[in-house]
């Protein structure tokens, strides 16, 4: 009796570990949140901005820029799903993940992220410059510390993410040697914030009631201040940008039509089009937003090809 008892328990287990160790890269991979790397496209806005954009060496810096920036946000990642691993399980969605999952082994992620995170700013140092390294740096230090406790802390969470997201923007202008003008860092810094606490509040409508919740700190906010702060970063962003879009610079008016000031209305409809998403508690990434939205991703192309016109002053 026993003995029948004891073999359908271990028949099963012996086909399941090679199919385990078959997936580790996979779950590797995954755990590095493919699907966000579109994020780190920001690294080409400060030179988009300043036109120096499509040169070999921009192009050849900016790809490298965005590796290592990539490197660096998935051993965050990797990191931060270790950490979490007990909690993830009580989430309907991230008890998914590979690590919360056992597809990747709560060390091996440590290990993987550690190594990533070591490496991706000595490479920057020896490939690109000083500053790209300090900033890679910066940006892990601050996004462990966020992993293990400011992601607790109310406000600093909100003030966080959206450093990482302006880190993003400053990095490739500094792997240039292209100077941050004040109107880039107020629109794109607020731009950021507008997004992050739209997602959060997002998140807490729909965690609402749900003692399941794995972001504790969503009970601490209230909706009503998390809209005030995406409101308030939205008013903020559209203004620093027509600031910009108004402000000529010096630069003689030589294009055929004033497209630093017509591309205030592509980017002004961008922020409405999104604050829809974020009203109704479905701004979730940012990324899926305007990917799965025709109507948004087709006045973000709008506005790329003004902002290109105004730069290029055609």
């Amino acid at each position: 009796m026993t003995e029948t008892a004891v073999l359908p328990q271990r028949t099963p287990q012996e086909p399941s570990a090679p199919r385990r160790k078959g997936g580790l890269l996979a779950g590797l991979l995954r755990t590095a949140r493919p699907r966000q790397w579109v994020k780190n496209i920001l690294v080409v806005a400060a030179p988009a901005a300043a036109g120096q954009l499509f040169s070999r060496h921009a192009l050849t810096q900016l790809a490298l820029v965005f590796v290592l920036f990539t490197a660096c946000a998935a051993a965050v990642y990797l990191v931060n799903d270790a950490r979490d691993a007990e909690a993830d399980r009580a989430h309907p969605t991230k008890r998914h993940r590979p690590v919360a999952a056992g597809q990747v082994a709560v060390p091996v992620a440590y290990a993987v992220g550690g190594c990533l995170g070591l490496l991706a700013p000595a490479a920057a140092a020896w490939l690109c410059s000083p500053a790209v390294a300090a900033l890679l740096t910066a940006y892990l230090g601050m996004q462990l510390a966020y992993c293990v406790s400011l992601k607790h802390v109310l406000v600093v969470d909100l003030a966080v993410v959206t450093t990482g997201f302006l880190m993003r923007a400053m990095i490739g202008g500094l792997a240039l040697g292209i100077p941050l003008s004040r109107w880039f860092l107020i629109t794109t810094g607020f731009g950021a914030l507008f997004m992050v606490s739209a997602k959060r509040y997002s998140e807490a409508v729909q965690m609402a009631g749900n003692a399941g919740a794995t972001r504790a700190l969503l009970t601490e906010y209230t909706t009503g201040y998390l809209r005030f702060v995406w409101q308030l970063a939205a008013g903020v962003a559209v203004l620093g940008y027509c600031l910009w879009a108004m402000e000529e610079g010096g630069v003689p008016h030589t294009s055929v039509l004033p497209w630093r000031q017509l591309s205030m209305v592509a980017f002004i409809l961008a922020v409405l089009r999104y604050a829809v998403f974020a009203d109704r508690g479905t701004a979730g990434e940012p990324e899926d937003v305007v990917l799965r939205d025709r109507a948004l991703a087709l006045i973000g192309l709008v506005w790329v090809a003004m902002y290109g016109l105004a730069v290029a002053n055609w």
